[in-house]
């Protein structure tokens, strides 16, 4: 098991690029179920859920193959296989979206309860009873939905609430179907479009994407492609709030600020000022860094995902600053770390009031999600003094390389095996 260790207080300077995004490579990767032929996928992270994924697709009966850094084959001919086993979804909920793509391309599936970050309760039944509009048998057995259909076919899905995952699944399955699938209060998320133009170049029908409601006009079958993922936003975003916290300079080489409105708005709200030129975006940081406050939302609002890295900014940020969380129940589990830093937290429920302090104090932690690992990170940038961070194998389900990337802009982190 590794740890991460960070000696603080240096400003980040310098160019950085950011890796392919891991929301969009999954399901990505889920949709050649769909398919005949070999997809060339660009632009892949070297992520653990990505190696999770490719081993779910090898259990299945697809064979890839890594042709260069970053560049993956993707075959899909002759499926042995329609079940996700537990062994594998357990540590990745994204493994849900093989549900979708099974159900049409071979009409049965198999696939266990998901598992992932333990940030809150994240149910599938949006998903299920979608499936079960669209003509599919739906059972729980021991822990895994069993899944059934002579033939989806098109229907008005309408989500309840806004769920990524269950707007790709939906849509994924749809291609196939017999008929229009209209999906409405579908995600908005960049990740939903990229997946759906990934589609529109394998054959699939699909209008609307990136607004509150999609078109599916179902086809006879999907054909292979070539395509290059997105760059990650949430990594993006992180580097930028990495600016704020540490009051550095650095460029963006493949920035896609649009993905980022929200964020932007609110750093630029802090005190981080953005300038685009020939070289990508570049973002300054204040020497004073100013508080405001955001209240998580589906995009295009500000990102759960991006809140707690924000909190850790707020800590040192001077005034007091007001976090509500809309999303996910128990996304405040970084700040119990936080404070062992220093960090002045309060906890109302589904708020969190910070009051900044001028420097937080380097500590032993212990990271409990994906996105906590990066607030850690971040505070360990800032953090007078030597920070260990403990259980990194969560930030390796989601950033590629953290380590070497701040490292490289001039922060002194690295990481070293550690025996329990």
């Amino acid at each position: 098991m590794d740890k991460i260790i960070i000696q603080g207080g240096r400003r980040l300077k310098g160019e950085i690029s950011i890796s392919g995004s891991k929301n969009a490579a999954l399901p990505l990767l889920f949709a050649t179920i769909l398919t005949e032929g070999t997809s060339t996928l660009h632009h892949i992270p070297e992520l653990k859920d990505v190696l999770t994924s490719l081993k779910l697709l090898s259990k299945l009966g697809l064979h890839h193959k890594k042709i260069q850094t970053h560049t993956y084959q993707v075959q899909c001919n002759n499926m042995r296989s329609y079940t996700a086993t537990y062994d594998l979804v357990k540590t990745m909920r994204a493994s849900v979206l093989v549900l979708g793509p099974l159900l049409a391309r071979v009409r049965k599936a198999k696939v266990s309860l998901p598992g992932g970050c333990a940030i809150g309760a994240r149910p599938i039944n949006l998903h299920l009873k979608a499936f079960e509009k669209m003509g599919a048998k739906i059972d729980i057995q021991g822990g895994y939905v069993v899944a059934s259909t002579k033939k989806l076919h098109g229907e008005l899905i309408r989500f309840d609430t806004v769920t990524v995952t269950g707007t790709e699944n939906v849509m994924m399955a749809a291609t196939l179907a017999q008929g229009e699938t209209v999906i409405e209060n579908a995600a908005r998320e960049p990740e939903v479009i990229d997946l759906a133009q990934a589609l529109i170049a394998m054959g699939a029908r699909i209008e609307g994407m990136g607004t509150k409601t999609i078109h599916i006009q179902g086809v006879d079958q999907l054909h292979a492609c070539q395509y290059s993922i997105i760059p990650d936003r949430i990594e993006m975003g992180t580097f930028l709030m990495g600016v704020a916290i540490t009051h550095g300079d650095i460029t963006i080489t493949n920035a896609k600020s649009s993905m980022l409105v929200a964020l932007i708005e609110k750093l630029k709200e802090v005190g981080v000022s953005f300038e685009e030129n020939e070289r990508g975006l570049r973002a300054i940081g204040p020497k004073i860094l100013k508080t405001a406050d955001i209240t998580t939302a589906p995009f295009p609002g500000f990102a759960t995902d991006f809140q707690a890295q924000f909190m850790a900014c707020m800590t040192v940020a001077k005034g007091t600053s007001v976090i509500t969380e809309t999303i996910f129940e128990n996304r405040f589990m970084h700040v119990s770390e936080l404070a062992r830093m220093g960090a002045k937290i309060r906890v109302e429920g589904h708020r969190a009031i910070i009051e900044g302090i001028p420097r937080l104090s380097g500590a032993p932690l212990m990271a409990s999600d994906l996105r906590a690992s990066a607030a850690l990170v971040l505070a360990g940038l800032n953090a007078e003094g030597i920070t260990e961070i403990h259980r990194v194998y969560h930030i390796d389900r989601g950033y590629e390389h953290i380590e070497r990337k701040f490292r490289k802009l001039g922060a002194k982190i690295k990481r070293v095996k550690v025996k329990y």
